[in-house]
């Protein structure tokens, strides 16, 4: 006999039992019914006028205001510019005069004030944007009316520099004048002159090369572009050099120059800088070739003779069997004799 009390002995499976209902009853299917197709549109009379919304404000019961006809527009207007409705006739474009007397009015660029003149920025708004910048104009402004013979652009350069208006122009003198000599450099040919110096070294003739204080007799093996070579004395540089000739050309020519007894015991020196030396521009001279010019040197010799050849450099005086070498360097002055 088992005991009720047992917890160890495990239960019997439980058996589900199912009841089957009724067989289900079949539904017919019913036939699929066409889509229905698009109804015809019937053409209205007339042009479509887009019905009118009154505005918020306009009070209840009030009529529309008519509707704009539609169609082309009339002839004599062009095409209409989205945003913008013109107000009159286009303006005329600014004069200089005009745009001149603006700047100096308002103290800005004349770019600002050909732009304010076209209805672009006005001057006052670029003087809020750009203060720095209008400040300089400003100051670069009373520098003209202290000094009337001041430009826009010279009397900016003395704001931008910091230096006194008499620096600043002799500054821009001298940068004028180096441009000056090197476009004149540029526009010269000197092909007969470095022909001559060739064919001194060609034919290893012994030269003369007077330089400020003394002669030297020597023999050319080669030329740089800012010297000589020699056979003895080597290395001479161009810039001593104040004239070069064969030693029969010079040693006939030598007693009959004159001499300035001041120069020849204390030549000037040579500037370095070539906008700074009493001659440096070669084209004066192109209108003499084949006339007699008088040349002063700086160690006092002064020669009159025929000017054969002009160089970006140098010159050729003589005749064509005699023909003495010049550099622009060590003139002190020249004129038509």
């Amino acid at each position: 006999m088992s005991d009720p009390n047992d917890k160890t002995k495990k239960p019997g499976p439980r058996v589900e039992v199912i009841r089957k209902g009724p067989a289900p009853v079949p539904v017919p299917l019913k036939p699929a019914t066409p889509a229905p197709g698009p109804r015809p549109v019937t053409p209205r009379a007339g042009p479509i006028v887009p019905r009118a919304v009154p505005s918020p404000g306009a009070p209840v019961g009030s009529a529309p205001p008519p509707a704009r006809a539609s169609g082309p527009r009339p002839p004599g207007r062009g095409p209409p510019r989205a945003g913008f409705r013109p107000s009159g006739p286009p303006r005329p474009p600014p004069t200089p005069e005009a745009i001149a007397a603006l700047a100096r009015k308002e103290r800005v660029p004349n770019r600002i004030a050909k732009g304010d003149l076209e209805g672009k920025m006005k001057c006052r708004i670029w003087k809020k944007l750009h203060a720095e910048e209008a400040k300089r104009f400003d100051q670069a402004f009373t520098l003209m009316e202290q000094h009337p013979n001041l430009d826009l652009t010279e009397a900016f350069g003395v704001v931008q520099s910091g230096l006194s208006v008499e620096d600043f122009l002799a500054r821009r003198a001298r940068a004028k004048r180096r441009d000056e000599v090197k476009k004149a450099r540029a526009s010269v040919e000197g092909a007969v002159i470095d022909a001559f110096v060739a064919g001194l070294i060609e034919k290893k003739t012994e030269a003369s090369l007077v330089l400020g204080e003394r002669t030297v007799l020597d023999v050319l093996t080669g030329v740089q572009a800012v010297a000589f070579e020699c056979e003895r004395a080597g290395r001479i540089e161009k810039l001593q050099v104040v004239l070069l000739t064969n030693r029969a050309t010079w040693d006939a020519l030598s007693g009959q120059v004159e001499r300035d007894p001041r120069l020849a015991q204390k030549p000037p020196p040579v500037a370095r800088q070539p906008a700074r030396r009493p001659v440096s521009d070669p084209r004066p001279m192109l209108e003499h070739v084949g006339k007699p010019v008088k040349l002063v040197l700086r160690n006092g010799i002064t020669l009159s003779l025929p000017l054969l050849a002009v160089g970006p450099f140098d010159v050729l005086v003589g005749d064509a069997e005699s023909a003495v070498f010049i550099p622009l360097h060590a003139m002190l002055s020249w004129a038509a004799a």
